[in-house]
């Protein structure tokens, strides 16, 4: 989660503020908090306001909300008020999400066949999914004497909730089963959890074949200040890095264009260096005198975002 003052932003953590220098408008800084989790974001026309299960407090302008679409679907974020349900909520629940499970498995050498035509295998079993699909990293890998097994969705989950030990047993026996008895005992393994991890509550979005681009849209609207991004809310590439990647550069434009058009945010500071404003001439348009207004220059600053200068 990323807060907003301004023209600044920080990662769910600390809030910034800029202040009016010289000559130069606003300036950039940066502060990052880790293993900070907020349980609460209430929100307002006027600001956002973030609370941690520690009992911090941070408050901004606004907030962009990279949650996955699990943890939107799950209890660990209380929106106050709650979010929209005739079209957010109810959008985020039709949404599917799949879980993905790759089990890496280290031995102390290697018993399977390997080349460069030869890196998959596949294992038949009367139960749907069971450590069916392995893969063999020496190609990628030389001497690195690992295999990996893909699960997904219901042996993901059901993996997940058992021991490392358990799991190592089951695709011991799977090896066995194909290689026969006599191949070595896996020395390590690492089972990643995603569903089990609550800040994560499954691998990636999936949307179902009848859904429309509008459910798509209503998941990465706005309210308020909140801005919606991740990878699902990417219409072409959901369920990808890359889509999240690509929707956190699509929300961060959006926020900055909100930004720009709330000209309070820069034209109230810059009015303020600058004095009474200066007549130019008593003479009125549609009843309205004419006056000299300070123009708003825009440099590049080293975030790559403009900064208004005088």
């Amino acid at each position: 989660m990323y807060l907003m003052h301004g023209f600044s932003c920080f990662d769910s953590s600390d809030v910034c503020e800029t202040s009016l220098l010289g000559a130069v408008a606003l300036e950039f800084c940066y502060k990052q908090l880790f293993s900070e989790t907020f349980r609460e974001l209430q929100h307002s026309r006027n600001g956002v306001t973030v609370k941690t299960e520690d009992g911090c407090v941070y408050e901004a302008n606004y907030v962009i909300l990279s949650a996955s679409i699990g943890v939107l679907q799950s209890d660990l974020i209380c929106f106050r008020p709650p979010l929209p349900y005739r079209w957010k909520t109810e959008a985020i629940e039709k949404c599917d999400v799949m879980v993905y499970t790759k089990i890496f498995l280290k031995f102390p050498y290697k018993f399977w066949p390997c080349g460069p035509d030869k890196e998959f295998f596949i294992y038949a079993h009367d139960r749907r999914g069971y450590y069916t699909f392995w893969q063999h990293m020496e190609n990628a890998y030389p001497g690195s004497s690992i295999l990996v097994v893909t699960l997904t969705n219901g042996e993901s989950k059901r993996v997940e909730a058992q021991s490392d030990e358990d799991t190592l047993k089951e695709a011991m026996g799977v090896l066995r089963d194909m290689f026969g008895p006599e191949i070595p005992t896996a020395t390590d393994i690492l089972v990643p959890r995603w569903w089990n991890n609550r800040f994560q509550r499954g691998s990636y979005s999936n949307y179902p074949i009848i859904s429309n681009n509008q459910v798509v849209n209503d998941i990465k609207a706005t309210v308020g200040r909140i801005f919606f991004t991740g990878e699902h809310t990417s219409e072409r590439f959901n369920g990808y890095v890359h889509g999240g990647y690509l929707a956190g550069i699509d929300t961060s434009k959006a926020l900055l264009e909100e930004i720009r058009k709330n000209k309070s945010l820069l034209l109230e500071p810059l009015l303020a260096l600058t004095g009474p404003l200066t007549l130019t001439q008593l003479d009125t348009v549609s009843g309205r005198q004419k006056c000299d207004v300070p123009t708003q220059l825009y440099l590049k600053s080293k975030l790559g975002i403009p900064e208004a200068i005088l």
